[in-house]
């Protein structure tokens, strides 16, 4: 049994902690999107029961198909986000994940997870036979997002932080094999295809749209997010990103304005109330907290002092 992964863990070398997520989750490569790299990594591995904590800035983890020909590919990862946001791609799907959100990615599919600031997640292992025994006549839904207050992230998440906090004691194989079954219990309504068949091709615009929500959702914090920025970080034209928008009835620099401030209005409604208000508003992409203080008076009708007062009433 490996340290305790909800322990702080020490920071690493890109080279070493890459290395440990290799040796913990198989093959994996990774690109930093800036110049000076920060993570850490931990992991538990009780036999049955296999995860690790994965914290990064700023970077791209992909495995490509020759990484999934040289490692384990029966398995799922159960990711559960603790921290900031990432973007996750898998096949034709794109997810957005935020703190509390889960998904489920398929270790014999290539895929790639956009690390946004300060981004801190789980994966637990769910070996590909425990999956499969209670989804015998279902496929699969991987790379799609569980929202945080669903009941099934609510209550997946719960088991999932209760497996890490019995990291120093350890879990007997029964125990283990518990977790497992219970944890694809949990997730199997929202992991499961209903249809024999799924849609084979998806409209290109609407996977474009998908790829530049997940792109936007992990780097919203950042001021310096443009309709420019994201159609390169995408690959495609400033006027092909419009038009995928637009085919959507959204603009742009609109969207991104609108997906902060409900992240903001969820913060607010969350926070114990002696945050700043305009430490909130930057943290978040607002540099002008009277624009941020306007903007959310806009969208919700109130400033957004007065929002906090009315959750916490």
């Amino acid at each position: 049994m490996q340290a305790c992964p909800s322990a702080p863990s020490p920071e690493l070398p890109f080279e070493d902690w890459l290395g440990q997520i290799n040796a913990a989750c198989g093959a994996f490569q990774a690109s930093p999107q800036q110049n000076r790299f920060s993570g850490r990594f931990a992991a538990l591995d009780s036999g049955t029961v296999r995860l690790s904590v994965v914290e990064a800035g700023h970077t791209r983890l992909y495995r490509s198909q020759n990484d999934v020909g040289r490692s384990d590919d029966q398995k799922f990862f159960a990711v559960l986000q603790l921290q900031g946001q990432c973007g996750l791609e898998q096949g034709t799907r794109q997810a957005a994940l935020a703190q509390g959100d889960m998904a489920l990615v398929d270790a014999a599919q290539p895929c790639s997870i956009l690390l946004g600031a300060q981004s801190r997640q789980v994966s637990l292992i769910l070996p590909r036979h425990t999956v499969q025994r209670q989804l015998a006549h279902g496929r699969v839904a991987c790379a799609q997002r569980i929202p945080a207050d669903s009941a099934v992230a609510m209550m997946a998440g719960a088991l999932i932080h209760a497996t890490l906090q019995q990291s120093h004691t350890g879990l007997a194989p029964q125990e283990g094999e518990a977790v497992l079954d219970a944890l694809v219990t949990l997730l199997k309504p929202a992991i499961t295809l209903a249809g024999p068949t799924e849609r084979s091709t998806e409209d290109a615009h609407q996977r474009m749209f998908r790829k530049a929500c997940a792109v936007i959702d992990a780097h919203l914090a950042e001021d310096g997010l443009s309709p420019e920025w994201i159609a390169q970080a995408i690959g495609v034209s400033v006027r092909g990103l419009y038009r995928v928008f637009s085919r959507q009835g959204l603009v742009v620099a609109q969207y991104i304005k609108h997906r902060r401030l409900d992240l903001c209005a969820q913060a607010l409604r969350q926070a114990a109330g002696d945050e700043k208000l305009s430490t909130l508003g930057y943290s978040w992409g607002f540099a002008d907290s009277s624009h941020f203080s306007s903007a959310f008076k806009t969208r919700f009708g109130v400033p957004p002092g007065e929002y906090r007062k009315r959750c916490h009433a």
